[in-house]
């Protein structure tokens, strides 16, 4: 009868949720940057990135690509950021977990600075040896413009 995880696999969980935060954070770097050349080593062969929204659906690895490099043409500056995130490791495959990641973007937007609220639902896939996103799906909880103050007014 074993009684729970083992040690190593504790360890193990360990280094793969820091190993996921970092992907999470590299994302939101390559976001920011427009790194189109960065964007691969993030995602499987077989990646799905998609909104709640229907706006996005790219399947595939190039697909994903084509897509970012489209949706860069669109806002202006960006910072992305990353607040509480759950992570859940498969127990079957230990090569695959899933995560929900709360974040928020500031970005430009036809000339208005814009802040956006976001989740992701994402499936992790270790893949050559690294964590990758094999599914990344966004949904926007609210994307608003942001107040500006004038003279002591908000406006």
């Amino acid at each position: 009868m074993k009684l729970g995880p083992t040690l190593e696999e504790r360890v193990r969980h360990i280094e793969d949720r820091v190993a996921i935060g970092e992907l999470i954070a590299r994302y939101c770097l390559v976001m920011d940057s427009r790194d189109v050349d960065a964007i691969e080593p993030l995602f499987t062969p077989d990646a799905r990135v998609w909104s709640a929204d229907g706006v996005m659906d790219a399947r595939g690895r190039q697909a994903v690509i084509e897509l970012f490099k489209g949706w860069f043409t669109v806002p202006g500056p960006s910072n992305h950021f990353t607040h509480d995130r759950i992570v859940e490791f498969d127990h079957m495959d230990p090569d695959r977990a899933t995560g929900l990641v709360l974040a928020h973007a500031e970005m430009g937007r036809k000339g208005q600075p814009m802040l956006a609220a976001i989740r992701y639902q994402d499936v992790y896939q270790r893949c050559e040896g690294r964590w990758r996103f094999r599914e990344r799906g966004l949904s926007f909880m609210r994307d608003v413009p942001t107040l500006q103050c004038h003279h002591g007014e908000l406006t």
